[in-house]
């Protein structure tokens, strides 16, 4: 049981339930997307929570499990929910029953939501990630289509808009909350910098997981910063293509430039510094962004 749910205490049935347990769940597992749904309209943000909680859980099941086939038997317990196959009461899990809801008062395509659980595969293994290519196909089957799949549910029914820029600001965001993530991911055997650019630069596996680092590993950081500016300028460029109502989905990216500042500091050490923002700077950023939006 994680601190969230030991705090809930459900007074009853309903969606009301999983939709407070999905925001409390994202308020304390993903901070920037909790903050940036504040900015959606109210009506939208139980479904924006439902899809980050989603997001947020699947992303947990290596942590919350002994083995990988292990971790695959719970991933394909999703895939079951998510397609009508699941044993039991679906709804009996709040994330489910209120990602059900989202998907069909939105009438939105289940698809993505099992590629994105296929990607997060992945995670389960200790393989480092083969190419840059493949790390982009990984963020794009994750962050991006979050983004997407935001812009949809804000969009009710209308076009969003914005295929391309959700591309690219997922690819932005998740490469940016990768290098975030590195010091935690090394200690955890997990290596998602691209194996091709681990060896140009001299950089073992054992080299990243031991915390040894060193100048190779560096340089490979600094250039997976310059692959997230290059799809954030390609997500900017292509911002006009955003139908208005489906922008509030784009806000976490306003955040991105931040955390890659940080990271081009003298004294960062892609091993053992935690890079954050400070709270009321991601709300002044957010709440700027949203306002030229």
């Amino acid at each position: 049981m994680t601190r969230t749910e030991s705090k809930l205490e459900p007074a009853g049935e309903g969606l009301d339930f999983a939709f407070r347990h999905c925001e409390a769940l994202v308020r304390e597992g993903d901070p920037d997307r909790y903050l940036a749904t504040l900015f959606a309209p109210a009506a939208f943000r139980p479904h924006l929570f439902a899809l980050a909680a989603f997001s947020l859980t699947i992303a947990r099941v290596r942590d919350a499990v002994s083995n990988p086939m292990a971790g695959e038997i719970r991933l394909q317990w999703w895939r079951d929910a998510l397609q009508g196959e699941a044993r039991g009461d679906v709804k009996a899990n709040p994330v489910a029953a209120a990602l059900d809801d989202a998907i069909v008062a939105r009438r939105l395509g289940r698809q993505p939501f099992v590629d994105l659980i296929d990607a997060r595969v992945f995670d389960l293994y200790e393989d480092p990630m083969p190419r840059v290519n493949d790390l982009e196909g990984y963020c794009g089957e994750t962050a991006s289509a979050l983004i997407r799949l935001g812009g949809l549910i804000l969009a009710d029914g209308a076009e969003p808009g914005g295929a391309a820029a959700a591309g690219h600001a997922g690819v932005a965001f998740g490469v940016t909350g990768l290098l975030r993530a590195m010091p935690w991911h090394a200690r955890n055997g997990q290596v998602y910098l691209p194996a091709d650019l681990l060896r140009q630069n001299g950089v073992t596996r054992e080299d990243v997981v031991t915390g040894r680092g060193g100048p190779g590993l560096v340089r490979s950081c600094a250039e997976l910063r310059a692959l997230a500016r290059r799809h954030l300028e390609a997500y900017q460029a292509a911002s006009g293509t955003i139908a208005p109502a489906a922008r509030p989905a784009f806000l976490p990216v306003a955040l991105v430039e931040g955390y890659l500042s940080a990271m081009d500091r003298s004294n960062y050490d892609p091993l053992n510094t935690m890079i954050e923002l400070p709270r009321w700077r991601k709300v002044w950023r957010l709440w700027w962004t949203a306002r030229r939006s």
